[in-house]
């Protein structure tokens, strides 16, 4: 919870009509900051935390405007009944009577349907158990076969469910689960006892179709008091900007402070993160999967602040190195984004939540690009097609590729290119022209790139990872054929002969980055026969890999001019089914 100036609130407008009169004005002015609107914007918050609203959409308005004033408050009155408003706006009577048309909008109160992946299904049925449940009506005919099929696996012998009994996987779970426990918790526990390995078990559950149910309770997960709390609030004293920011100069400007975390601190920036995407049915491997030993708060001033969440070192990439940063203003999460490091590059994947749209989004994702430029040495950028637009229906109808246009991304597409300058002629010919929706398209088709120096061929977006996991296949299917596991033992063992590296000194997360990456190591051009320093710096940068902080194995990578150079000849030599699509793995 944030910090607010208590006391109850003084409502005026109590139902009807009054209260939406009062609903427009508060959203009339509440993204306009001058003279006088302060008092204004608490009055009628104060007069709307007790009125009767007539209709869902109109709760949803308020809900809306209440995180956003929370978000960017004119003063710390604004800010006391903006909270106030979103602290008891599940206890509201209004709520009660539209709570099942407002579900899946992650307001508290509500409840909430998504296929949430096998993580955070486990998280939900640890935190709120008597809240879960299956969204039954949301089985497609094939996953309730797929029910039928996995059920037996989840049961001692002796229970094996008899199928001549006719009854329906809902009726078997019902029958099997305890009498303190949901159907779906009962399905998530059965599952986390199976004997299988985490892969497989999320495979498993993927294949349910995994449609689940939250239903609201006193501290599930919802929009509604998702919040950091502590620091001081950046009160919005002038009319909040529009303009873009010169990103070369923005992009270097020095963050106010880096902070490491502790486990517990680490832990609650993971779950709010959690929180933020859930309540907006959004699920991301990067905050599933974090490490509360590998988080950061930073400060990039003006209220603006960011958690940095690395991977646990079990779900981290073979060679590039993947960070989730989730914006906060104020402590309020406004939007996360993803960057996926490599060579001095990263490919950042960007996304603002809805309420805060519109709003100092070019100056926001200037300092999350400079954010990754200091934390990380990063000197060139990528942003996937799928952000411009392909296949992402909404970022095609926003024009987002014209967003990252103007900050001065550019294509190197051919075809691209020349759709480009086609399109920018007919802009300058005609300041009202617009791009249609098949031009749209076609720029959206591939990768956009921006060089802080010069432009390079070396970096995210343009290197085939894939390329890297074929190498593995390749050296592993010629030596040693089926026996994967005789050959990654192997390896591990040849890798430390050849790096004069004692496996028994290696910690658990660095003896399983070496298992991993051991293959790779070995079938990098001519390794046998670099430098004792090169292969010892290779050691120490395979051990990385299992480091607390995979920001280690970045910088060690960036840093070994012969395993870059090395990787590079290895990608372009694999020969990948996928090479011309390579680029669209996100």
């Amino acid at each position: 919870m944030g910090p607010h100036a208590g006391g109850a609130l003084s409502p005026r407008a109590r139902s009807g009509p009054s209260a939406s009169r009062a609903l427009r004005e508060l959203e009339r002015i509440a993204r306009e900051y001058a003279a006088g609107l302060a008092p204004q914007k608490r009055e009628l918050l104060a007069q709307l935390g007790g009125a009767r609203l007539r209709s869902a959409p109109e709760l949803f308005r308020l809900h809306e405007i209440a995180c956003f004033l929370r978000a960017y408050p004119d003063d710390a009155a604004v800010l006391a009944a903006a909270c106030e408003v979103l602290e008891v706006f599940a206890s509201r009577p209004d709520l009660g009577r539209h709570a099942k048309r407002l579900s899946d909008s992650g307001i508290a109160g509500t409840s909430l349907h998504f296929p949430f992946h096998w993580v955070t299904a486990r998280w939900l049925a640890e935190r709120w158990p008597a809240q879960l449940h299956v969204d039954w009506q949301a089985l497609s005919e094939r996953e309730r076969e797929r029910f039928e099929q996995v059920l037996p696996l989840l049961l001692p012998y002796a229970e094996w469910p008899d199928p001549e009994l006719g009854l329906s996987p809902r009726q078997w779970l019902e029958r099997l689960k305890g009498p303190r426990e949901t159907d779906a918790t009962f399905l998530i526990r059965r599952f986390d006892a199976l004997g299988v390995g985490p892969r497989e078990r999320e495979s498993l559950f993927h294949d349910l179709g995994k449609p689940l149910r939250i239903d609201a309770a006193p501290g599930s997960p919802s929009r509604s008091t998702a919040w950091l709390a502590g620091g001081e609030p950046v009160f919005q004293r002038r009319p909040l900007s529009r303009a873009r920011p010169p990103v070369a100069q923005s992009v270097r400007r020095r963050l106010r402070s880096v902070e490491p975390l502790s486990r517990r601190d680490g832990q609650q920036a993971i779950e709010l993160a959690r929180t933020s995407l859930i309540s907006r049915g959004r699920d991301l491997d990067g905050i599933m999967y974090a490490s509360p030993d590998d988080v950061r708060l930073i400060d990039a001033g003006g209220g603006l602040s960011l958690a940095c969440l690395g991977l646990a070192p079990e779900h981290r990439a073979l060679v590039e190195t993947l960070y989730v940063f989730l914006l906060l203003k104020n402590g309020v999460p406004v939007g996360y984004y993803q960057a996926a490091l490599l060579f001095e590059s990263a490919e950042v994947n960007y996304h603002v939540f809805t309420t805060f749209r519109g709003v100092e989004t070019s100056d926001h994702y200037v300092r999350a690009l400079g954010v990754v430029h200091q934390l990380f040495g990063s000197n060139a950028f990528a942003v996937h097609p799928y952000q411009l637009g392909h296949e992402n229906r909404d970022a095609l109808r926003a024009g987002a590729f014209w967003f990252y246009r103007k900050l001065g991304f550019a294509p190197e597409n051919p075809r691209v290119l020349a759709t480009l300058r086609r399109e920018e002629r007919l802009a300058r010919r005609e300041p009202a022209y617009r791009s249609s929706p098949n031009a749209l398209r076609r720029l959206a088709s591939d990768y956009v790139f921006l060089y802080l120096g010069q432009p390079r061929d070396d970096i995210a977006g343009k290197l085939p990872l894939s390329a890297f996991s074929l190498a593995v296949s390749d050296f592993l299917a010629a030596r040693f054929g089926s026996d994967r596991e005789r050959g990654l033992r192997v390896s591990a063992r040849e890798l430390a002969e050849l790096t004069d590296t004692r496996l028994g000194d290696l910690s658990r997360t660095e003896r399983l980055a070496w298992e991993r990456l051991a293959p790779l190591a070995l079938a990098l051009p001519g390794v046998g026969d670099w430098s004792r320093r090169e292969l010892h710096a290779l050691a120490e940068l395979v051990r990385a890999k299992g480091a607390v902080r995979e920001a280690d194995f970045a910088r060690r990578l960036d840093r070994h001019a012969r395993v870059r150079r090395a990787l590079i000849e290895l990608a372009a030599k694999v020969t990948s089914p996928a090479r011309g699509t390579a680029r669209a793995r996100r």
